[in-house]
């Protein structure tokens, strides 16, 4: 079976490094997969037309069931949707009897499903009610925004959201929600525009809008993405066959970080005194990945010509040795 052309599936979701994903996993007739992060499944659909292989897909979004019942009907013997977090994908394929597999992929943070859906307040771009829920569960945007207190969110802000400006606009927050509930997205945004000034065009280029990265801290606050990425890989690694491949995708510093770290760790090639790792001796657990290759793979200027927001991706992979996965007491710290 052929591959895909090239993005024409699915104008409202470029599956980001797609090719790139799809020739690290090196789909084969009777190889099983698991796409962690299904969302608008662009990585499924790549796999399943590549090769009669077989995908299990996984994603806590209940609006991705929809799109998986499409998915088992095209692909009736080949496909199925597992719902859940990645983070369990390993007890997600226990309970399925599915066995070692492949491949997994995973492609970190909001799909642009998500982001063009004004109703799930993921992006101020449409205005739309303050929520950032993956799971459409727990905590909203509006609830942090609402209820923590300054300095908390400030923190919150500059930990996950790695803004220089986080004290201002958290003060400019609780000073804004004194005189009235902040519920919206384009709400939220021309308070921060306010307390830190911004001018959309300087010297003729296009500045980043000062709201983006807070909203990048709730997000990942609210849906404890990093906790979910660091689980999520330890996860892949007890679930993988000798010679599986594991490719993660990653579109900003601390998700990648995270992902560097956990294959440079697992490699044996980390040193004890980085920040990122507790001290152990570096010969003390055998291997259990090696890196494909060096560095992180970014998209094609084609690929970012199509899918702007493909720019800051990366990807990292790693194939599954022998050795046993590592024991919970020597797990990566985030």
């Amino acid at each position: 079976m052929m591959p895909e052309p090239p993005y024409t599936h699915d104008p409202s979701h470029f599956p980001v490094l797609r090719d790139e994903v799809i020739e690290v996993l090196r789909p084969k007739e009777g190889r099983k997969f698991v796409d962690g992060t299904f969302g608008a499944g662009g990585y499924t659909r790549a796999l399943l037309f590549a090769d009669k292989c077989h995908v299990w897909a996984i994603d806590r979004d209940p609006n991705v069931l929809e799109t998986s019942k499409k998915f088992a009907e095209t692909f009736p013997k080949r496909f199925n949707f597992l719902p859940g977090t990645f983070s369990k994908m390993d007890e997600l394929v226990d309970e399925a009897d599915v066995g070692l597999v492949d491949g997994v992929a995973l492609d970190i943070g909001v799909s642009s499903m998500q982001l063009d859906q004004a109703e799930r307040g993921f992006s101020f771009q449409k205005d739309g009610p303050l929520d950032m829920r993956m799971s459409v569960s727990g905590q909203s945007a509006a609830d942090i925004v609402n209820e923590m207190e300054e300095e908390e969110l400030a923190n919150l802000i500059y930990q996950y959201g790695e803004e220089r400006q986080s004290r201002r606009i958290a003060k400019a927050i609780v000073q804004a929600r004194t005189e009235q509930p902040i519920t919206r997205t384009v709400q939220l945004a021309d308070i921060i525009a306010s307390a830190v000034g911004f001018r959309k065009m300087v010297r003729g280029r296009k500045q980043i809008h000062p709201a983006t990265r807070t909203f990048q801290g709730l997000r990942i606050f609210i849906n404890d993405e990093l906790g979910e990425l660091i689980r999520g890989l330890r996860a892949a690694e007890r679930i993988l066959a000798p010679g599986g491949v594991l490719a993660v995708v990653t579109f900003h510093s601390l998700e990648d970080r995270i992902v560097k770290n956990f294959f440079k760790e697992r490699a044996g090639e980390l040193s004890s005194g980085s920040r990122h790792m507790p001290d152990r001796n570096a010969n003390s657990t055998p291997p259990t990945f090696e890196m494909i290759f060096r560095g992180g793979k970014k998209p094609t200027a084609e690929e970012i010509k199509l899918n702007a927001r493909s720019r800051s991706a990366k990807l990292r992979a790693g194939r599954r040795t022998e050795a046993d996965a590592w024991p919970d007491e020597q797990e990566t710290a985030a």
